[in-house]
């Protein structure tokens, strides 16, 4: 047994809910203990830990990734009203990742993991079409009133001086529903920034897309920005790199992208790209195979699982029945988290087995060894189908044979 390699900051540790908290602790144990001097600050994230803290929590592990600079977070529950009486909540919480992006500012950059043996779903698609989602604002960090017997319905706003602006957004009979939402020109500003930037490392073209012909004003300062900061900042050193930045209306490329080969950046506002994400991961083969991190503008990088918790599987699970949960993203959110860690503190071991780590998974499943998702598309078929504790199984055989052999 060769030692392990040696951690010299923690990584932040935001643990979560259901199945795929149940899955954390194996992945950690399989797959990293045996290898590295893993070195965490844990912070349980988990519904009943945030409903007793008030979810103060959520706030600590965010200030937590400000001190530290790299987290890794597991999924978590977003309670609704069903989640509220299942687990005696005291109200439904507000998302955590809405919280910790809030405080963090920045943008997500979510990524389909590709295998040879799955094929997308949309037939044109042969690269990796990437979402890079403003991780600010919107209605993540919205304001809503029910309005029982209707009336005047405004937006106010009282600046530093006192001066007010008032719109009138309509006047009902019967009752309504209001909401606000805002952003700021600085977080518009860092997404643009972030967005192109990365689509210069990665070499690829960038798109966005908004309203702006319903959103006069909103929607459209996004587009404004946008354009302003490539024309003074971007413009030259996307020619130099081969690469194009375009715009359209939201529902044009959302047309497009069904036509496209991908190999693409596809910038969202923080609602659009939410959804599109979640499309473009089911797309080309699993809500599981998407690696996901938020790159804040303030040198913060929170790793994270992207889908949700398995509800269905964790219902299962404490039947005893055995389950099928494709663990890849959680892996890749400790795979990611590591590298980081190991850019930032100079360990190249650690970058290393992260990247040998994802080699391993990908090489396992294109072999023909994955979970029942993935199964079910793959061509040819699959060798094996492992249930969610025989394909970490598998994993921990696969990379200790890399790492040692």
């Amino acid at each position: 047994m060769k030692q392990k390699i040696q951690m010299t900051t923690p990584l932040v540790e935001l643990d979560g809910d259901e199945m795929t908290r149940v899955l954390w602790p194996i992945v950690k144990e399989k797959l990293i203990l045996p290898f590295i001097d893993l070195k965490t600050e844990y912070y349980d994230l988990g519904i009943e830990e945030r409903d007793r803290t008030d979810d103060q929590v959520t706030v600590d592990a965010a200030r937590a990734i400000m001190k530290h600079g790299v987290g890794v977070k597991n999924a978590t529950i977003t309670p609704n009203a069903d989640r509220v009486k299942e687990y005696g909540l005291k109200k439904q919480w507000k998302s955590p990742n809405g919280t910790i992006r809030a405080m963090l500012d920045g943008t997500v950059f979510r990524k389909p993991i590709m295998v040879k043996n799955i094929k997308p779903a949309v037939r044109s698609w042969q690269e990796p079409i990437v979402v890079g989602r403003h991780a600010y604002g919107d209605v993540y960090k919205n304001a809503e009133i029910f309005a029982e017997k209707g009336g005047k319905l405004e937006i106010v706003v009282t600046d530093p001086d006192g001066n007010v602006k008032r719109e009138t957004v309509m006047e009902v009979e019967g009752p309504a529903v209001l909401q606000g939402v805002h952003n700021t020109i600085a977080s518009i500003e860092s997404f643009a920034r972030a967005c192109f930037e990365y689509a210069l490392d990665q070499k690829i073209d960038c798109w966005f897309a908004t309203k702006d012909t319903i959103s006069k004003i909103y929607d459209q300062r996004f587009k404004n920005i946008f354009e302003a900061i490539f024309a003074e900042e971007y413009q030259e050193r996307f020619a130099q790199a081969g690469i194009e930045f375009f715009y359209t209306l939201i529902d044009d490329v959302v047309a497009r992208m069904m036509k496209i080969k991908g190999g693409i950046l596809w910038a969202c506002k923080n609602y659009d790209g939410d959804v599109m994400s979640d499309m473009v991961a089911s797309a080309f083969g699993s809500l599981a195979m998407m690696s996901s991190v938020l790159v804040s503008p303030f040198g913060y990088f929170e790793y994270e699982a992207a889908h949700g918790t398995v509800q269905r599987h964790y219902y299962k699970h404490l039947k005893g029945e055995k389950t099928s949960t494709n663990s890849v993203a959680l892996i890749y959110a400790w795979t990611g988290a590591l590298r980081k860690r190991g850019e930032l503190d100079g360990i190249k071991d650690l970058i290393s087995f992260a990247n040998s780590l994802e080699q391993t998974i990908i090489e396992c499943i294109e072999e023909g060894y994955m979970t029942g998702d993935l199964a079910l598309i793959c061509e040819p078929k699959a060798v094996k189908i492992l249930n969610s504790l025989d394909f970490l199984d598998e994993l921990a055989v696969r990379i200790a044979t890399k790492l040692e052999g």
